[in-house]
C-alpha cells in the first residue's frame, strides 16, 4: 500500500472505528476495527476492516495502570496467542509516525511488548511498517514487515480501498443532503460533529 493509501485507512477508523478484536499467533497479529468509513451501509454487512502484520511482528502497549490491561488476561505467553474480542473506540490513529511514538514513550509510564523477535527496541524500530492508535488510557504500537488489509469479503489494495472510502462518501453526502430528525445515521451524524467543515 502507498502513503496515500495508509492516510485514507487513518482517516476511514478515527472517526467513529471502535477495535473489536485482537489476535496473536505466533509471528501474526490481526486487528479488526468495525464502524469504519468504508462501503456503503445500504449494500449490508458490517463496515469492517482487518489489519493484518506478519514477519518479524510486535505488538507493545503503553499505560500507566496495569489494570487498563484486563483485556490481555488471556495471553498465551508460552505460545505467544490470543484472540479476543474487544469495544474500544480509537482515540487517535497514525502509521510510520516516529514523533508520535515519541510523544506516546513520554506519555506513558509502563509498557508491555509481545514479540518473537529476541532484540527488538522501540526506540530504534527496524520493521518497514508500524501503526500507533489510542483508546481509553492505553496507547498500542503494532508493526512487521508484512503489513495487510481486508474487508468483509476481500484483501483490499490501493484501488478497491479508494473504490470503498468513495462509496462511504457518497452515501455520506446523500444523506447529508436528506438528513432529517426521524432517519439519523450514528456514523455520519459523528462524521459531521468531528468534521465541523463538512
Amino acid at each position: 500500500m502507498n502513503t496515500g493509501s495508509l492516510r485514507r485507512i487513518e482517516e476511514v477508523i478515527i472517526n467513529s472505528g471502535i477495535w473489536s478484536f485482537l489476535e496473536i499467533s505466533q509471528d501474526t497479529i490481526y486487528l479488526d476495527f468495525i464502524n469504519v468509513e468504508l462501503g456503503n451501509p445500504k449494500d449490508g454487512g458490517e463496515m469492517s476492516l482487518s489489519v493484518r502484520f506478519a514477519d518479524d511482528s510486535f505488538i507493545m502497549f503503553f499505560y500507566n495502570n496495569i489494570w487498563d490491561l484486563e483485556f490481555l488476561h488471556d495471553f498465551d505467553h508460552k505460545n505467544l496467542r490470543i484472540d479476543t474480542s474487544l469495544n474500544f473506540k480509537v482515540n487517535k490513529i497514525k502509521f510510520l509516525d516516529f514523533e508520535y511514538l515519541y510523544q506516546i514513550s513520554d506519555r506513558y509510564g509502563k509498557n508491555k511488548l509481545l514479540s518473537t523477535v529476541d532484540d527488538f527496541d522501540i526506540n530504534n524500530i527496524r520493521n518497514d511498517f508500524f501503526l500507533i492508535f489510542e483508546i481509553d488510557n492505553v496507547a498500542i504500537v503494532v508493526g512487521g514487515n508484512q503489513l495487510d488489509f481486508f474487508s468483509e469479503s476481500e484483501k483490499l489494495d490501493d484501488y478497491i480501498l479508494r473504490e470503498l472510502s468513495n462509496q462511504w462518501m457518497l452515501y455520506f453526502l446523500e444523506y447529508k443532503s436528506q438528513r432529517s430528525i426521524l432517519n439519523r445515521d450514528k456514523m455520519c451524524e459523528i462524521h459531521i460533529r468531528e468534521n465541523k467543515s463538512c
